[in-house]
């Protein structure tokens, strides 16, 4: 993006409808609206909800929950406790920590292997390895995500020995990946695997994956090693090295990461590899990392910026997911906005503030209903269809979301900037 038009990617602060209040609304909605129990703890009805909070069970993802890839159930109860400790919550805290309690004690996680379900049908009851519920596939990268989410949601644990039970899960769970996952050809990490590790190189759907040998999903395994190096856990100084020359050198893995698309750049991979290279580049102290993680991975984000609202949409702010699949889907957004405010708080470039703090403003445009519901995505050049968007219309906002992903994840961006760089 050229100087001349860096200012049309800009949108100021709504002071009649902030970030703060965009952010408690999402918590809200999941709060009041999204919420089950099971062997008494709580977890999400569904994945993919409306804006009442109604399964929406027509949708592969409607009968599924967990802390897999779409459910996002570890990431979930992150994100509410980091809300939780903001505001001085007790009653939403102990809802976050009830949902991670879930995860730990309701048969997804194999103690004898390290292992972890992604999902849970909640229909029939059993546990599978994908959001098409089956178990012929799953991704190793969004195994990985959950373990550095196990990490990270460590660090707001009061009970000593739960902490220390989590940085031991999530250190296990990168040993079942790293022992079992087959290689690329390429030397990269496949985006999906059988259960015994051997490269599974079909669609979600079936028919062949054109990327099945370099989506950004293995970034996250990268994010792992990172985390778990950093805290002096297990040193993977070495193979980060490794790997994240070979991301340089291929120029970039930009491939989806959603499971359900086929692109080879995805506007949240770019997000994602920016985050986890500049981790990477200070761990190691490698100014080449440091400088591709700038250079191209976030540099990379422009090309999906969206400068105008387009067909009546609010759409100014946000950026569009992919070439094939141009919704402005929202947990990637968030993502996004995360990765430019990690680069202010690193280079205490304005621009990148800026940036960020633009993406959630108008993602902050997006709420539905009485309870503070939040899209999964804008949908202004009609992908999904008239009928999944609200009121019918032909361009305007997808009337479901995934509650712990697409729904809370500005949390984390909003909880970054009010914590570390609003002064």
């Amino acid at each position: 993006m050229t100087k001349s038009n860096e200012g049309l990617f800009f949108l100021p602060e709504d002071p009649s409808y902030t970030i703060l209040d965009s952010m408690r609304d999402s918590v809200n909605f999941v709060v009041n609206c999204c919420l089950t129990e099971y062997n008494g703890h709580y977890c999400a009805k569904s994945t993919f909800i409306d804006v009442n909070g109604n399964p929406m069970l027509w949708h592969d993802f409607g009968g599924l929950e967990g802390p897999g890839w779409a459910a996002n159930a570890v990431g979930g109860s992150y994100e509410l406790l980091l809300y939780a400790e903001y505001t001085k919550d007790e009653v939403i805290k102990n809802i976050a920590l009830s949902i991670l309690d879930h995860i730990l004690e309701d048969g997804f996680i194999d103690y004898k292997t390290g292992f972890i379900y992604p999902y849970r049908d909640v229909l029939e009851n059993r546990f599978c390895l994908n959001f098409k519920h089956n178990n012929d596939w799953l991704c190793p990268g969004s195994l990985a995500k959950i373990g550095y989410q196990l990490i990270i949601i460590s660090d707001l644990m009061e009970d000593k020995e739960k902490r220390s039970k989590l940085l031991q899960l999530g250190e296990r769970l990168l040993d079942w990946i790293l022992f079992r996952t087959e290689i690329c050809p390429n030397g990269w990490f496949p985006r999906r695997i059988t259960s015994g590790g051997k490269i599974y190189r079909e669609r979600a759907e079936g028919s062949f994956d054109p990327i099945w040998d370099h989506s950004g999903d293995g970034l996250f395994i990268l994010q792992l090693m990172a985390e778990l190096t950093e805290r002096n856990l297990k040193d993977f100084s070495k193979e980060l090295r490794e790997k994240a020359y070979l991301f340089i050198d291929n120029g970039g893995f930009y491939g989806s990461i959603n499971h359900d698309t086929y692109d080879d750049d995805e506007n949240v991979s770019y997000a994602v590899a920016f985050r986890v290279l500049n981790r990477i580049s200070k761990i190691l102290d490698d100014r080449k990392i440091k400088d591709f993680a700038y250079n191209n991975s976030l540099a990379g984000l422009t090309q999906f910026e969206l400068t105008e609202d387009k067909n009546g949409v609010a759409t100014k702010g946000l950026l569009f997911m992919e070439r094939s699949w141009d919704t402005a889907y929202l947990w990637e957004n968030a993502e996004a906005s995360l990765a430019y405010l990690e680069a202010y708080n690193d280079s205490k470039n304005e621009l990148y503030l800026n940036k960020g703090l633009t993406i959630l403003r108008a993602i902050a445009k997006h709420h539905h209903g009485d309870y503070g519901f939040l899209t999964e995505g804008v949908d202004w050049n009609n992908h999904v269809g008239a009928q999944h968007h609200f009121d019918g219309r032909e361009f305007g906002d997808i009337k479901y979301t995934e509650p712990f992903l697409n729904n809370l994840h500005i949390v984390e961006p909003t909880i970054y900037y009010l914590t570390k760089l609003c002064t």
